[in-house]
Order: C-alpha cells, then sequence, then structure tokens
C-alpha cells in the first residue's frame, strides 16, 4: 500500500471549506481512480489553516497515475482557497490498522 501526503495552507478561516470542498468535489475524482483505497482530511489543532490529507492507494503506480491525469485538476478545484500550492510527500505504508496493512506484508 502506498500513500500520498498533501500539506494544504489555507487562506485565513478557509480550511473547513477546504474540507468541505475536498469532501463534495475532490472525493468523487478520487474514488474513480483505479487503485485509490481511501481519503483522510485532518486539521491541526494548533494551526487552523493547515490541513493535511492522506491518500491510500494499492500501488505506487496507482497514486502515480492519479498524479499525472487528476492533481492539476484537482489543485484547481480548491486553488482558490489555498494561501500557498500544496507540498506532496509520498510514502509506503508499513502498517495501517485501518487498511489491515500488517508490517511483514509491507516489508
Amino acid at each position: 500500500m502506498f500513500t500520498r501526503i498533501v500539506e494544504l495552507a489555507s487562506k485565513s478561516g478557509k480550511a473547513r471549506e477546504l474540507c468541505n470542498t475536498i469532501d463534495d468535489k475532490v472525493l468523487l475524482i478520487l474514488k474513480r481512480q483505479t487503485g485509490f483505497v481511501d481519503v483522510t482530511v485532518i486539521v491541526s489543532d494548533t494551526d487552523p489553516n493547515r490541513v493535511l490529507a492522506l491518500s491510500f492507494w494499492n500501488a505506487r503506480e496507482d497514486a502515480q497515475r492519479y498524479q499525472r491525469e487528476q492533481f492539476d485538476a484537482v489543485q484547481k478545484t480548491v486553488q482558490h482557497l489555498l494561501e500557498t500550492a500544496p507540498e506532496v510527500s509520498t510514502f509506503d505504508v508499513h502498517t495501517s490498522t485501518a487498511h489491515k496493512v500488517a508490517a511483514e506484508k509491507a516489508a
């Protein structure tokens, strides 16, 4: 399993609207992508304008395809709510109880 972590800096006071836009519009796009498993959106408790979107994918190739084919469109969907451009990091998932990934499977 593979994850993309997208760090978003919303405009002041726009984090809730950003999260709602992800729920209402971006999730529809994600659900249509081959290999998409899940997304978790979290808001910092110390910086209310900092949002992380963690998307989970069956394989690195699935996430890379999404990056190439859909991420620009997704970014345009939320751009009016952002202070800066999103920062994307990627990781192999070592363990996830929510996704039933055990350390030995991911190794």
